[in-house]
């Protein structure tokens, strides 16, 4: 399997090329186009109980589409997400995994297990749900965000707005607070702040979709 992330960072589209016998699981909906000598198969994500649990608790999709070149010749697939912005792969060791906001999975190669992870009571408070979509190596996953993505290594407390977080290491826990006092938090716009312990791997894109939302907001209600 060969690929390649082009049109970075605004627009990132995953051009992944699948040698014979080779296959790559995509979100449904992913997928921008494909060689025709691809096939196209559509399944649960996991078993049914597992594709409810991330439906409904993960915040991606019932399904998932396993695209493979079952010919003698290599085929390629162009996946993209549905937001405007940059796209990573990550390689995840047998055992490792990453847990991942809503909407950030794009597709993954490999023997990656999905499933979800518990985020506490803060999370769903801040409007993130109360579990997170976690992904088990070993393999390849591909995941992205709005605006650019920088990688970012925790090693005891970090400080980020929690609508600019993406995926983090499992062993990271996430603590949701109010970034000041009350009126503070308020005044200085920044709201509730995410106050993550532990030590791994942190993903932040650069924009905030609930930032886009503020700004848009008065502008549709003006035109109303």
């Amino acid at each position: 399997m060969h690929y390649e992330i082009r049109h970075k960072p605004a627009f990132s589209t995953a051009f992944i090329t699948l040698n014979p016998g080779e296959a790559i699981t995509a979100e449904a909906g992913a997928m921008a186009s494909m060689d025709s000598h691809l096939s196209m198969t559509t399944q649960f994500s996991g078993n049914l109980i597992e594709a409810l649990l991330k439906k409904f608790l993960g915040g991606e999709s019932f399904f998932v589409n396993v695209f493979r070149n079952s010919t003698s010749q290599a085929a390629e697939v162009v996946l993209t997400q549905g937001t405007v912005g940059d796209m990573e792969v990550v390689e995840l060791k047998a055992g490792e995994s990453l847990c991942f906001q809503p909407g950030a999975y794009v597709a993954h190669m490999g023997k990656v297990n999905i499933g979800v992870q518990w985020a506490g009571f803060t999370s769903l408070l801040a409007g993130e749900g109360l579990f997170k979509l976690r992904l088990i190596g070993p393999g390849l996953v591909f995941f992205g965000a709005y605006g650019g993505i920088s990688e970012h290594r925790v090693n005891g407390e970090f400080v980020v707005d929690n609508s600019h977080l993406v995926a983090y290491s499992p062993d990271i826990k996430m603590n949701i607070r109010l970034s000041g006092g009350l009126l503070g938090s308020v005044t200085s716009g920044e709201g509730l702040i995410n106050r993550l312990q532990g030590n791994g791997k942190i993903y932040l894109q650069t924009r905030s979709l609930d930032g886009l939302v503020r700004f848009l907001r008065p502008k549709i209600i003006k035109l109303k």
